[in-house]
């Protein structure tokens, strides 16, 4: 495969209803950029591109032109199953990403197995000047560093990475909102003593009371915590 059969290829795969769905969905993107193509179509391709000749090039060639060629790229990066190459081709990649579903959607699989070698990419991730580069960083420590791996310094990292960009706050509230989630009893103080922004923050308790996670009572009290 080259650039001009896979351009056909997703053209093949177009689905205009679906288009005009993306492009209202996706605000960041171009509607011009966006060819509508569903995702298990876009996962079984990133599979096939995956284990093709045409594989390292097209990781190489970017920017990409269309919406559904960055999620075949963060798709088969996620498919990367050597440590250091994934961080080589996500550093690289990040920069390019323009858009929430692109950045959400990018999860490397080998990431479970190197958590404590990810935690210098993610500080370094966090501190980018790109939105979707931070935003990226706090996905990661909400997919991986929730659970046993969890650190009282990772919410701090949150805190301090987030600002006032739309798609970064309302990652950091979706992070708090999971870490309350997860683990109700470390996290809350960040929430009591309101570290964060008034809007991420009231984003956190608004996407942590629609939880089913959390108790009827957690949430009651959460709602005492907004910030008016």
């Amino acid at each position: 495969m080259d650039s001009k059969l896979l351009a056909e290829k997703l053209y093949s795969l177009q689905d205009t209803k679906y288009r005009d769905f993306q492009t209202r969905l996706i605000p960041t993107v171009s509607p011009d950029s966006i060819i509508g193509v569903r995702t298990p179509e876009l996962r079984r391709l990133a599979r096939e591109l995956f284990s093709s000749d045409f594989r390292d090039e097209f990781l190489r060639s970017l920017p990409h032109g269309f919406f559904e060629e960055n999620q075949l790229h963060a798709f088969i990066i996620s498919l990367i199953r050597d440590f250091e190459q994934c961080i080589a081709y996500l550093d690289a990649f990040l920069p390019f990403v323009d858009n929430w579903a692109t950045c959400d959607q990018m999860s490397p699989k080998i990431f479970k197995k190197y958590r404590q070698l990810l935690i210098p990419c993610v500080d370094r991730w966090l501190f980018s000047n790109h939105i979707y580069t931070v935003r990226f960083g706090i996905g990661v420590l909400m997919e991986h560093f929730l659970d046993e791996d969890f650190s009282p310094d990772f919410p701090r990292k949150v805190i301090n990475a987030c600002s006032d960009e739309y798609y970064v706050s309302m990652m950091a509230a979706w992070y708090f909102a999971t870490a309350l989630a997860k683990r109700y009893d470390d996290v809350l103080p960040y929430i009591q003593n309101k570290c964060l922004d008034k809007a991420t923050h009231n984003r956190a308790i608004q996407k942590a009371v629609e939880s089913y996670r959390l108790s009827d009572e957690q949430k009651v009290y959460l709602k005492t915590l907004k910030i008016k």
